[in-house]
């Protein structure tokens, strides 16, 4: 029996192959595999499908509102750089009307100083020329009082004609006024007083 046991063995063993199954093996899991196929096809498909649709128009909008975003940005750096180049422009323009403001105030503050200083020195030389002849007439009518009170003494008489007083006084003074030191008018006075005498 043992003999029997070891021969269906045997043809056990070699009925047996690890490549390719048994016939009824092979119908019942290819069926098998038809219907989880089929079941797959109907009814996990298409929610699968549906989902990698919803990622892919996601993947899409996102793209497309980058895209969008991108376009955005670069219009706003645009216009940025428009108005910052303006702002320059602006700039440079307020830069050099405050510089022609300023050289025409100071162009302006010159000309009414020079104005006023003429106005000043105007004014000045008028009131020099105004003390001027104060002092001459001053200094005239002194001198002459002098020189006639010189000339009494020199001669050692009265000048009571006003009229020669004047002329003596007049031709003293205009001698002092050509001569340069104090003899020359001392000497003519001297000589005026003698030869109106």
């Amino acid at each position: 029996m043992l003999e029997v046991l070891l021969q269906e063995e045997e043809e056990a063993a070699g009925a047996f192959n690890i490549v390719l199954p048994a016939l009824p093996d092979l119908i019942w899991g290819s069926l098998a595999f038809l219907i989880v196929a089929v079941v797959v096809y109907k009814l996990a498909w298409p929610t699968f499908a549906s989902t990698l649709d919803e990622r892919r128009e996601k993947i899409e909008e996102g793209l497309e509102a980058a895209q969008v975003a991108h376009e955005e940005v670069a219009l706003e750096r645009a216009k940025l750089e428009d108005q910052l180049a303006d702002a320059h422009r602006e700039a440079a323009e307020i830069r050099e009307k405050a510089q022609a403001n300023a050289k025409s105030i100071v162009a302006d503050a010159q000309a009414k100083a020079r104005v006023d200083a003429e106005g000043i020195i105007g004014g000045a030389q008028r009131r020099i020329a105004a003390d001027t002849d104060a002092a001459k007439r001053t200094l005239r009518s002194d001198v002459g009082l002098m020189a006639t009170q010189l000339a009494e003494r020199i001669i050692g008489e009265s000048l009571t004609d006003e009229a020669l007083a004047h002329r003596v006084v007049d031709r003293f003074i205009d001698d002092l006024e050509l001569s340069d030191n104090a003899g020359t008018a001392g000497a003519a006075v001297t000589a005026s007083v003698a030869e109106e005498a």
